[in-house]
């Protein structure tokens, strides 16, 4: 019986835990922290041996396989040390996928895949289509593959693709690639760029990586590299040729056959963006062969993620709108290129070292007040402080919506939309944007 070792006892490495299992692997859990009590529970019930606090080196070498969760970097004592061995270790994406035949989707990106994701998901479901959605969201690909399906609808972070060696999903997506978790990548953001296209590399022309070319760093890459997969890109600035693109505020696929698909006032979710996202599912969509009225009908009545541009509440004619995924600069220009009203901002977190120029322009333009909810928040003040006649700081959620309905006028609307990480001062971003709607919901 072979040995499978887990480093990390969260959602993926329980889920491979229990494939692990199901496999006939002799299974063997350990996570250097506390694992969840609910995540003991499935364990002991499974009889799947496990350890947390630390990790007991002697039972950790003996692995034929090691799965390790994407949270833990490469450069940690134990991985090092399961390298020099040349004992295999790979992500939970990868060990699932050696167990399913089926239709694998991929999405990946810094913004956006987690919206597109579910819009695919949601257009599959719809069509009647047996699928599933995994990844970076909700369940764990590996406890997916438990109850094998014919369709697979995967977010893709790039630590789960840096664990990769044999995964292909049949469709690709690439939504943007903006700089974000350069500290993993030795700070270089080309090495965030490669890790991201890890996404293809085992693609063949049989297989399609839809991307946005209108992503400058993402053209490059392909011109300057030898891409084995079908291309098809859209676009909302020009006209592409086997890709999708707007024509007359229509989104057009013209992919063998040029169909209209639907007009884009007619989508459930607002902003640019998000007509990326919908341009990139109804492709995935169109290459399935669904019809096209049911991508049409299924696009009006999608409601988008929580924690993403999620409208709240309107209080007193005040719109509040919860943005807490946005956790990096380029998530928060979407958010406010979208806001059409003087809109109140709450911002602030753990700064990953952002540069917030790019969206001067907007504060400028639609930036009533900001509200910096953080620890440290001079970099918010250096950057803003000028631009602003109200600039606050605070390190609780309730006193920085309190102030926000203070300041904010009827017919306007308070954004939090942090650009930053929630570690600072909260367990996570569902947690800071669960925050915002409880403190919202008591006014």
């Amino acid at each position: 019986m072979k040995r499978l070792v887990i480093l990390g006892g969260g959602e993926s490495g329980v889920g491979a835990a229990l494939l692990g299992k199901l496999k006939e692997y002799n299974v063997f859990i350990s996570d250097s922290g506390k694992i969840a009590n609910n995540y003991k529970d499935v364990l002991i019930h499974n009889e799947i041996e496990w350890e947390d606090g630390g990790h007991t080196e002697s039972e950790i070498l003996t692995a034929d396989l090691v799965v390790k969760s994407p949270g833990i970097p490469d450069n940690v004592s134990i991985v090092q040390k399961l390298q020099y061995a040349m004992i295999p270790v790979v992500s939970e994406i990868e060990f699932a996928a050696l167990h399913t035949t089926a239709n694998i989707i991929g999405i990946t990106g810094s913004n956006g895949k987690t919206t597109t994701t579910m819009m695919v998901y949601h257009i599959l479901k719809q069509a009647g289509l047996d699928v599933a959605m995994a990844g970076n969201v909700g369940v764990s690909f590996a406890e997916q593959v438990l109850t094998e399906t014919a369709n697979y609808v995967l977010e893709l972070s790039s630590f789960q693709l840096d664990g990769i060696k044999d995964f292909r999903p049949n469709i690709a997506i690439i939504t943007n690639i903006t700089p974000d978790h350069l500290d993993r990548y030795d700070n270089k953001f080309e090495n965030y760029i490669a890790s991201k296209f890890r996404i293809i590399m085992n693609q063949t022309s049989d297989d399609y990586l839809l991307y946005d070319s209108d992503d400058e760093v993402i053209t490059s890459y392909i011109k300057c590299h030898q891409i084995q997969s079908t291309l098809v890109p859209f676009s909302l600035s020009k006209i592409v040729t086997n890709g999708t693109y707007l024509e007359q505020n229509n989104i057009i696929i013209d992919f063998n056959n040029r169909d209209i698909i639907m007009p884009i006032s007619n989508l459930a979710l607002e902003g640019k963006h998000n007509v990326k996202n919908a341009m990139a599912a109804a492709t995935v969509a169109q290459l399935l062969k669904i019809r096209k009225a049911t991508i049409r009908e299924s696009l009006e009545g999608f409601q988008g993620a929580e924690h993403r541009l999620e409208q709240v509440l309107t209080i007193n004619k005040v719109k509040y709108v919860n943005d807490s995924k946005a956790t990096n600069v380029n998530a928060t220009y979407y958010a406010l290129e979208s806001m059409n009203v003087p809109t109140v901002w709450i911002v602030g977190g753990v700064d990953k070292g952002n540069d917030y120029s790019s969206l001067f322009p907007f504060v400028n333009e639609k930036i009533k007040a900001i509200i910096c909810l953080g620890k440290d928040n001079d970099a918010l003040f250096d950057a803003f402080g000028n631009m602003v006649d109200i600039i606050i700081e605070t390190q609780f959620m309730s006193e920085a919506v309190k102030i926000a309905y203070k300041v904010a006028d009827a017919g306007e609307a308070v954004l939090l939309s942090p650009a930053c990480a929630s570690f600072d001062l909260f367990e996570s971003y569902e947690d800071r944007g669960n925050q915002f709607k409880s403190a919202v919901r008591k006014l």
